[in-house]
């Protein structure tokens, strides 16, 4: 991790160290069997469904941060789009995420409307744009217009202004129907999970036209799920379904294919009319042969259970409900659970073995052991040590229902650390009361080490029992009595907290809601305090945990969401407001269970838990249910292969993810972790936002992995808390350097509104955060370059020396970030120069605020701060420090 500067402590000893998509497989005998089903509801209107609410909006320009594109079509006739003042043309537009047949067009303008203005659409974003209706004697108000025309962009061009303002829509909504078929849902309809439904569109499954697709329930079409009947074969974004031979008799495929004529995965028919995937032994199945009403059509596990249910009509609610779960599971070989019966010696024998076997910083970093430990609610006399992929857990649902009368550190000593805590990583404790019998708790740890839920009764010292560096961490939802001393910590961030004081400073330390922090101090002087307390925490909800109840069984807490957060979450004596979960539907997965078997229990509306382990996905893990949890113990992780996206979040709301570790596999994934679609990106979630908390990503170092991008986010809304995203700058042989553990990207951000609380991203190749959307914030950014570009010609962005650790998107208009950190160490050329360390467009509504830029032992340059503005840092100046930009 990050290279110490000079000790500030004398006489103390501090040393440089490095550091399937899943679809509905329709036959054409249990298709037309549906059509002789009677309509549930009839449907009759002039106008096609209203297919614009949401999908993304973009204009030629806007009059503020207050009245942007998106507000056009979110369905807010309280808020508005308001193009740049007196500019002709002006335009805005919606993408309706594929082609579709368009026969309404609504415009509700405010007092500033157009004279003159097209209705246009266009198969391209930059078209060439097809006119739809035109007028020059435009009066304002509500414009119902009856159209005709087909296009995936839909805009309103405005030429001549009707006053001296610019053009100002409330609402701008389009109606129609996908091309080719499907629009508003007919009585043929199958309610499935997350509220989708599969519909014969138009009552016709016969000649090419109809189509058969899966759709929000409210009308609108999920593109991706979008199946063209044609002859026999049903096509899909370039992949097709298709009865072999034009039979669905014994012994016929039905097959999902390559359009160009590659069978990827054969359905093969076997009696009582149920659908085999012979390498995957799922099923597609109409139960008794019938789809009447209350009759299902199912992909299950063939065994029986299962896995993705569609019924015919409304089944209350939309899909199947996981059930029967053990409430007392098994949680696998290496979860060690203690009970207060026990005796303190057999607990700390197994607390040293689990220790002893992961402590090693240069033999155990990078292996496949994982670990966690959990104390059923009581009292223990123990010591507690973690070492790495080890995380320590209190079962009882308030941290003071589990004391542990001693500590919990990371004290390794190890003798190749020379006393650096540098590379203490992933470990992890919470939920638990610590009572230090007068004394101090010393958490000297790095990244992706989080102490959450945690009431320490006496002080916390950030460093280790050496006084050696250590390289950064997070506190949330954490009670000190006692001080907490940060020494020689080089920078951290505390969130939602209570502390008795705080003391120390090096680089970059930042508070949020946290309650006996320091105020704001940013010296812009090396030696200065640096401290940014940004107050409240706008948005926030802690993270779901394990807890036993009084009975002895399992369940999963939801805390609520809170916005504008002060002090912890918890009072002494009271719980965490919040919802709790039977485990009952929670499916606990072990790392012999298959990405498919995982997918399955998901579809049927399970939350899910990971016990520890290495989890080799050859699938993509698919959340596309609302609320769903999907809970990582021990430092599970996740490796994916071939290529795969490890998690694909829908466009749903309420998701939370939580303690997983995504290990880049040695075939290159485009992304790790993708919250959301692009399709998406326009929902506001703010009510029951996404959550990525503790999610922590490699890319090298245990093997030679591979990824464009870590996290990508298109999601609004999303609450990003506390990630560590990781391109290896060292570990096992073969496994890093500039041409092997390639990854351009650690985080990419499209949704709106987007918070991250505690972002921490190190050594990619080109940006290091990429922010598209508008109105994001960041509470608390440190990062590294990477350390390794041969030289300053394979480290340049076009003609700019080196990329930037943030790039805001030129097209951005609100944005904040506060308290940011990046840090140079490039020891293979320190020539190598970074022309600024952020860059975002110049816009009074863009901001940063408490920036620090660091050359770690004046190895490496960076010539400015932010935008070629600020000072720079280079071999003789080390520090540098900026209030705020603009």
């Amino acid at each position: 991790m990050s290279q110490p500067l000079a000790n500030p402590f004398p006489g103390r000893r501090s040393r440089a160290s490095t550091r399937s998509r899943f679809a509905l497989f329709a036959l054409a005998a249990l298709i037309g069997s549906l059509l002789a089903v009677t309509p549930l509801a009839e449907t009759a209107s002039a106008a096609g469904p209203l297919v614009s609410q949401g999908k993304p909006a973009s204009a030629s320009g806007v009059e503020g941060t207050g009245t942007p594109a998106s507000a056009v079509n979110d369905g807010n006739t309280g808020t508005r789009w308001a193009s740049a003042h007196g500019v002709d043309p002006s335009w805005v537009q919606i993408d309706l995420g594929s082609t579709h047949a368009i026969d309404q067009v609504t415009l509700n303008w405010e007092a500033a409307y157009a004279r003159s203005y097209q209705v246009q659409t266009a198969t391209s974003p930059t078209g060439p744009w097809t006119t739809l209706h035109s007028t020059t004697t435009g009066d304002g108000g509500l414009d119902t217009l009856a159209v005709s025309g087909t296009g995936r962009y839909v805009r309103v061009n405005g030429t001549v202004r009707a006053t001296p303002y610019g053009y100002s829509l409330w609402e701008f909504q389009v109606f129609g129907t996908l091309s080719g078929g499907g629009g508003t849902p007919t009585g043929q309809q199958i309610v499935g999970p997350g509220n989708k439904c599969v519909d014969v569109a138009g009552d016709n499954t016969a000649g090419n036209g109809g189509i058969v697709q899966l759709w929000d329930c409210q009308g609108t079409a999920a593109t991706d799920q979008y199946w063209a009947w044609n002859g026999q074969t049903l096509r899909t974004l370039g992949r097709c379904l298709d009865v072999s031979g034009g039979s669905t008799a014994n012994g016929a495929q039905v097959q999902l294919w390559e359009c160009n004529g590659s069978g990827a995965q054969n359905w093969a028919q076997e009696a009582g009319g149920s659908l085999r995937n012979p390498a995957s032994g799922r099923c597609l199945d109409s139960p008794n042969g019938s789809t009447a009403n209350g009759a299902r059509l199912q992909i299950w596990d063939c065994n029986g259970s299962p896995a993705q249910v569609f019924r015919i009509g409304s089944d209350g609610g939309g899909g199947g409900t996981c059930t029967n779960q053990p409430t007392v599971p098994n949680l696998g070989p290496n979860t060690h659970v203690f009970d207060s019966t026990m005796s303190s010696a057999t607990i700390q024998t197994k607390l040293d073995e689990v220790f002893e076997a992961q402590k090693d910083t240069l033999r155990h970093q990078f292996h496949g052991r994982r670990d966690a430990v959990l104390f059923k609610p009581g009292t223990y006399n123990n010591y507690v040590n973690l070492g790495f992929n080890t995380s320590v857990q209190g079962l009882a649902q308030n941290p003071d229902g589990v004391r542990l009368n001693g500590a919990v550190t990371v004290d390794a000593f190890n003798a190749s650390d020379q006393g650096n805590a540098t590379q203490n990583f992933w470990r992890s404790v919470e939920n638990l009361q610590i009572n230090t019998n007068g004394g101090r708790n010393r958490w000297g740890v790095s990244q992706a080490a989080p102490m959450r839920r945690v009431h320490v009764m006496g002080g916390l010292d950030l460093f280790p029992a050496s006084y050696g560096w250590s390289s950064g961490g997070y506190l949330s939802d954490v009670r000190v009595d006692g001080g907490v001393e940060s020494a020689s910590q080089q920078q951290w961030y505390t969130k939602d907290s209570n502390l008795g004081s705080w003391s120390g400073s090096n680089w970059n330390m930042v508070f949020s809601g946290t309650a006996g922090a320091p105020a704001t101090n940013f010296s812009t002087a090396p030696s200065g305090v640096h401290h940014t307390n940004v107050g409240a925490t706008p948005t926030s909800r802690d993270v779901p945990y394990m807890y036993m109840d009084g009975a002895g069984q399992y369940r999963l807490f939801l805390p609520n969401l809170r916005t504008n957060a002060h002090g912890a979450s918890w009072n002494i004596g009271s719980p965490t407001p919040g919802t709790s979960v039977s485990f009952n539907s929670v499916f606990v997965a072990r790392p012999s269970d298959s990405a498919a078997t995982i997918n399955a229990r998901l579809a049927d509306g399970c939350h899910l838990v990971f016990t520890p382990g290495v989890y080799n996905l050859t699938e993509t893990i698919r959340v596309n249910r609302a609320n769903t949890v999907v809970l990582g113990m021990g430092y599970a992780t996740l490796i994916p292969q071939n290529g795969v996206t490890a998690i694909q979040v829908g466009d749903v709301d309420g998701v939370r993810i939580k303690g997983m570790f995504i290990d880049a596999g040695t075939t290159n994934s485009n992304s790790l972790l993708t919250v959301g679609t692009p399709a998406g990106v326009g929902t506001s979630r703010a009510a029951n936002p996404v959550t990525i908390q503790d999610v922590y990503f490699r890319i090298g170092g245990s093997i030679a992995g591979k990824a464009t991008n870590s996290l990508v986010v298109n999601s609004s809304n999303t609450i990003v808390d506390h990630i560590w995203a990781w391109r290896a700058d060292h570990g096992n042989s073969g496994t890093w350097g500039w041409t092997i553990n390639t990854a351009d990207t650690g985080v990419v951000v499209n949704g709106n509104n987007v918070l991250a609380t505690g972002l921490f991203v190190e050594h990619y190749q080109k940006y290091e955060v990429i922010w598209n959307g508008q109105g994001g914030r960041i509470i608390f950014f440190q990062n590294e370059k990477p350390y390794d570009p041969p030289n300053q010609a394979a480290y340049m962005n076009g003609p700019r020396q080196g990329w930037a650790s943030i790039k805001v998107a030129d097209h951005v208009t609100s944005f904040l970030a506060q308290g940011l950190g990046a840090y140079t160490f490039f020891n293979v050329d320190p020539s190598i120069n970074v022309w600024s360390a952020f860059e975002a467009p110049n816009n009074p509504n863009v901001r940063f605020q408490n920036m620090a830029i660091v050359s770690l032992g004046g190895v490496g340059n960076m010539s400015h701060v932010i935008n070629g503005t600020g000072p720079g840092v280079n071999s003789t100046t080390h520090n540098a420090y900026m209030l705020q930009y603009p």
